[in-house]
Protein backbone atom coordinates (compact mmCIF):
# COMPACT_ATOMS: atom_id res chain seq x y z
CA UNK A 1 0.00 0.00 0.00
CA UNK A 2 2.77 2.46 0.89
CA UNK A 3 4.62 1.75 -2.38
CA UNK A 4 1.45 2.57 -4.35
CA UNK A 5 0.99 5.81 -2.39
CA UNK A 6 4.61 6.89 -2.93
CA UNK A 7 4.37 6.04 -6.66
CA UNK A 8 1.20 8.14 -6.89
CA UNK A 9 2.93 11.11 -5.23
CA UNK A 10 5.99 10.84 -7.48
CA UNK A 11 3.88 10.64 -10.69
CA UNK A 12 1.73 13.55 -9.50
CA UNK A 13 4.89 15.64 -9.03
CA UNK A 14 6.14 14.66 -12.50
CA UNK A 15 2.76 15.58 -14.06
CA UNK A 16 2.68 18.95 -12.27
CA UNK A 17 6.22 19.73 -13.43
CA UNK A 18 5.39 18.81 -17.04
CA UNK A 19 2.25 20.95 -16.96
CA UNK A 20 4.15 23.95 -15.57
CA UNK A 21 7.02 23.81 -18.07
CA UNK A 22 4.69 22.99 -20.96
CA UNK A 23 2.61 26.08 -20.28
CA UNK A 24 5.79 28.20 -19.96
CA UNK A 25 7.09 27.03 -23.36
CA UNK A 26 3.78 27.34 -25.17
CA UNK A 27 2.86 30.79 -23.84
CA UNK A 28 3.54 33.67 -26.26
CA UNK A 29 6.35 36.01 -25.14
CA UNK A 30 5.36 39.40 -23.74
CA UNK A 31 5.98 42.42 -25.93
CA UNK A 32 8.37 45.14 -24.78
CA UNK A 33 6.52 48.33 -23.78
CA UNK A 34 6.85 51.29 -26.16
CA UNK A 35 8.37 53.57 -23.51
CA UNK A 36 11.16 51.13 -22.55
CA UNK A 37 14.73 52.37 -23.03
CA UNK A 38 17.68 50.07 -23.37
CA UNK A 39 20.51 50.46 -20.88
CA UNK A 40 23.91 51.27 -22.32
CA UNK A 41 27.08 50.43 -20.42
CA UNK A 42 28.69 53.78 -21.24
CA UNK A 43 25.98 55.78 -19.44
CA UNK A 44 27.49 55.08 -16.00
CA UNK A 45 29.55 57.35 -13.79
CA UNK A 46 32.17 59.39 -15.56
CA UNK A 47 33.97 60.60 -12.43
CA UNK A 48 37.62 60.28 -11.51
CA UNK A 49 37.88 56.93 -9.76
CA UNK A 50 41.38 57.67 -8.45
CA UNK A 51 39.93 60.53 -6.42
CA UNK A 52 37.07 58.34 -5.24
CA UNK A 53 39.39 55.61 -3.99
CA UNK A 54 42.14 57.84 -2.57
CA UNK A 55 40.01 59.91 -0.20
CA UNK A 56 39.61 63.66 0.03
CA UNK A 57 42.06 65.83 -1.85
CA UNK A 58 44.57 67.70 0.25
CA UNK A 59 43.88 71.40 0.10
CA UNK A 60 45.72 74.42 1.29
CA UNK A 61 45.05 75.22 4.95
CA UNK A 62 42.36 77.81 5.38
CA UNK A 63 42.65 79.88 8.52
CA UNK A 64 40.19 82.38 9.85
CA UNK A 65 41.38 85.71 11.13
CA UNK A 66 41.03 86.24 14.91
CA UNK A 67 38.04 88.57 14.45
CA UNK A 68 36.12 85.92 12.51
CA UNK A 69 37.03 83.33 15.13
CA UNK A 70 35.67 85.48 17.94
CA UNK A 71 32.43 86.10 16.01
CA UNK A 72 32.13 82.37 15.36
CA UNK A 73 32.85 81.60 19.04
CA UNK A 74 30.08 84.04 20.03
CA UNK A 75 27.58 82.27 17.75
CA UNK A 76 28.32 78.65 18.69
CA UNK A 77 28.23 77.39 22.28
CA UNK A 78 29.23 73.91 23.40
CA UNK A 79 26.69 72.62 25.94
CA UNK A 80 28.07 69.11 26.38
CA UNK A 81 30.05 66.39 24.66
CA UNK A 82 30.31 62.63 24.49
CA UNK A 83 33.70 61.48 23.24
CA UNK A 84 33.91 58.17 21.43
CA UNK A 85 36.03 55.26 22.53
CA UNK A 86 38.95 55.89 20.17
CA UNK A 87 42.02 57.87 21.15
CA UNK A 88 42.02 60.04 18.00
CA UNK A 89 38.66 61.67 18.80
CA UNK A 90 37.17 60.46 15.52
CA UNK A 91 33.90 59.43 17.15
CA UNK A 92 31.59 61.26 19.44
CA UNK A 93 28.68 63.64 19.73
CA UNK A 94 28.58 67.26 20.81
CA UNK A 95 25.58 69.29 22.00
CA UNK A 96 25.88 72.58 20.16
CA UNK A 97 23.76 75.69 20.31
CA UNK A 98 24.02 77.96 17.25
CA UNK A 99 22.79 81.58 17.45
CA UNK A 100 20.91 80.99 20.70
CA UNK A 101 18.79 78.15 19.28
CA UNK A 102 18.11 75.08 21.44
CA UNK A 103 21.08 72.73 21.60
CA UNK A 104 21.13 69.84 19.14
CA UNK A 105 23.27 66.73 18.98
CA UNK A 106 25.87 66.79 16.20
CA UNK A 107 28.03 63.78 15.32
CA UNK A 108 31.62 64.11 14.17
CA UNK A 109 31.55 64.89 10.45
CA UNK A 110 28.06 66.42 10.40
CA UNK A 111 27.41 70.01 9.39
CA UNK A 112 27.19 72.53 12.23
CA UNK A 113 26.53 75.75 10.33
CA UNK A 114 27.08 76.57 6.67
CA UNK A 115 30.27 74.85 5.52
CA UNK A 116 31.50 74.19 9.06
CA UNK A 117 31.50 70.63 10.36
CA UNK A 118 32.25 69.07 13.72
CA UNK A 119 35.77 67.74 13.22
CA UNK A 120 36.70 66.27 16.59
CA UNK A 121 35.27 65.62 20.06
CA UNK A 122 37.40 64.69 23.04
CA UNK A 123 37.23 64.90 26.83
CA UNK A 124 38.24 68.58 26.88
CA UNK A 125 35.95 69.94 24.17
CA UNK A 126 35.22 70.01 20.44
CA UNK A 127 36.82 71.35 17.26
CA UNK A 128 34.84 72.91 14.43
CA UNK A 129 36.09 73.86 10.99
CA UNK A 130 35.69 73.31 7.26
CA UNK A 131 35.36 69.70 6.15
CA UNK A 132 38.65 69.72 4.26
CA UNK A 133 40.66 72.15 6.37
CA UNK A 134 42.11 72.68 9.82
CA UNK A 135 40.04 73.47 12.89
CA UNK A 136 38.75 77.03 12.79
CA UNK A 137 37.35 77.01 16.32
CA UNK A 138 38.10 75.01 19.45
CA UNK A 139 35.35 75.00 22.06
CA UNK A 140 36.08 73.93 25.63
CA UNK A 141 33.48 72.22 27.80
CA UNK A 142 31.91 74.49 30.43
CA UNK A 143 33.33 73.94 33.88
CA UNK A 144 31.15 72.17 36.38
CA UNK A 145 30.18 73.92 39.61
CA UNK A 146 32.11 72.79 42.68
CA UNK A 147 30.50 69.95 44.61
CA UNK A 148 28.42 70.81 47.65
CA UNK A 149 30.23 70.09 50.89
CA UNK A 150 29.20 70.22 54.53
CA UNK A 151 27.08 68.20 56.86
CA UNK A 152 23.40 67.50 56.83
CA UNK A 153 21.16 68.68 59.66
CA UNK A 154 19.89 65.98 62.01
CA UNK A 155 16.61 64.41 60.98
CA UNK A 156 13.50 65.68 62.74
CA UNK A 157 11.18 63.45 64.75
CA UNK A 158 13.81 60.83 65.53
CA UNK A 159 15.40 60.44 68.96
CA UNK A 160 19.14 60.33 68.78
CA UNK A 161 19.71 59.17 72.42
CA UNK A 162 18.79 55.73 73.64
CA UNK A 163 16.96 55.67 76.99
CA UNK A 164 17.98 53.07 79.51
CA UNK A 165 15.71 50.10 79.35
CA UNK A 166 13.58 49.61 82.46
CA UNK A 167 12.72 46.05 83.37
CA UNK A 168 9.09 45.22 82.94
CA UNK A 169 7.52 42.64 85.21
CA UNK A 170 5.23 40.28 83.40
CA UNK A 171 2.87 38.51 85.76
CA UNK A 172 3.11 34.78 85.61
CA UNK A 173 0.01 32.91 84.59
CA UNK A 174 -1.63 30.89 87.38
CA UNK A 175 -0.95 27.18 87.15
CA UNK A 176 -3.60 25.26 85.29
CA UNK A 177 -6.07 23.33 87.42
CA UNK A 178 -6.69 19.82 86.23
CA UNK A 179 -10.34 19.04 85.72
CA UNK A 180 -11.79 17.02 88.50
CA UNK A 181 -12.51 13.56 87.37
CA UNK A 182 -15.67 12.20 88.90
CA UNK A 183 -16.00 8.49 89.47
CA UNK A 184 -18.51 6.76 87.27
CA UNK A 185 -21.85 6.42 88.87
CA UNK A 186 -23.82 3.24 89.02
CA UNK A 187 -27.24 4.13 88.09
Amino acid sequence: MSSRLSALLIWAAVAASLAYWGLRWLAPPMAVPDNAVSVAMDSGSKGDFRRLLSGPAASSPQTLDPGAQSVLAGRIQLQGAFAGGDAQGLGGVALLSVDGQPARAVRVGQTVDGNLVLQRVDASGAQIGPADGPAALTLALPTLPPPATGSLPPPTGVRTTVAAATPVMIPAAPPAQPDAVSPPSDD
